[in-house]
């Protein structure tokens, strides 16, 4: 049994548009099926992008009645770039898309946060090495307190591979190669808000979604009721909170 994430989803009083700026932003294409706006490189012979990707993780944005809160994100993306001078493009370039700056108490560091049009935080770091393969999003990063529980739980859960874990943070990647890393970053506080911000994990080819779902609430996750009544998938928290959701067989 396995499950992997297939895409991070965004909450947007304006999906549609949302989904526009994201295309616009990571250079990948925005195209909507029905009520959500899923946006991912081109793959498909009619140029849309290819769900579920082997690799990258896309964005599924999806429409809600209201706006995002003045709480920060506990979860959100890292952009790659390969220069400083790839860095201050891409920052220049995304604030003409409509992206503002952004304070979490960042401090002096050589990242730069700024917020997408509806105001979640993301960050255009600065060239690492280590993310030199992962295309535009570096990293899908969620706050934590105890990065060695996430670990314990999120290894167990995905058939991604654990690339660190210790105190300050764990780290997984696709066992294929290529697209964003998943990182637990430990920060003080625990989780407050409602996550606007949230992955979605997907069922291996010949899975029970339902033996799935008991395996994940036998390491620890719990059942979460958003209001989101008879649908395909299903709604639950890892141990600190955090929401995801494991959908139906592909």
């Amino acid at each position: 049994m396995t499950l992997r994430p297939v895409h991070v989803n965004i909450k947007a009083l304006d999906a549609p548009a949302l989904g526009r700026f994201w295309a616009e932003a990571l250079g990948w294409h925005a195209y909507s099926s029905g009520v959500t706006t899923y946006v991912g490189p081109a793959g498909g012979p009619d140029g849309r992008p290819v769900w579920p990707d082997p690799v990258v993780l896309g964005l599924d944005v999806v429409p809600v009645p209201d706006g995002k809160t003045a709480a920060k994100n506990r979860v959100h993306l890292d952009l790659a770039t390969t220069s400083a001078r790839h860095q201050t493009e891409l920052i220049d370039r995304l604030k003409g898309l409509g992206a503002t700056p952004a304070e979490v108490g960042q401090g002096d560091v050589p990242w730069t946060v700024l917020a997408d049009p509806e105001g979640n935080e993301f960050c255009v770091l600065e060239p690492r090495e280590v993310y030199r393969d992962t295309g535009p999003i570096a990293a899908v990063v969620i706050d934590c307190v105890d990065p060695r529980t996430m670990a314990r739980f999120w290894g167990e859960a995905m058939d991604w591979t654990q690339v660190v874990a210790d105190d300050d943070h764990a780290v997984w990647r696709s066992p294929a190669g290529g697209g964003p890393y998943l990182e637990f970053l430990r920060v003080p506080g625990a989780k407050t808000a409602s996550d606007r911000v949230h992955l979605d994990l997907l069922p291996g080819a010949g899975d029970d979604k339902k033996a799935e779902v008991a395996r994940l609430r036998g390491l620890g996750a719990v059942d979460l009721d958003i209001g989101q009544g008879e649908v395909p998938w299903t709604c639950l928290t890892d141990p600190e909170g955090h929401a995801f959701c494991v959908l139906g067989p592909a």
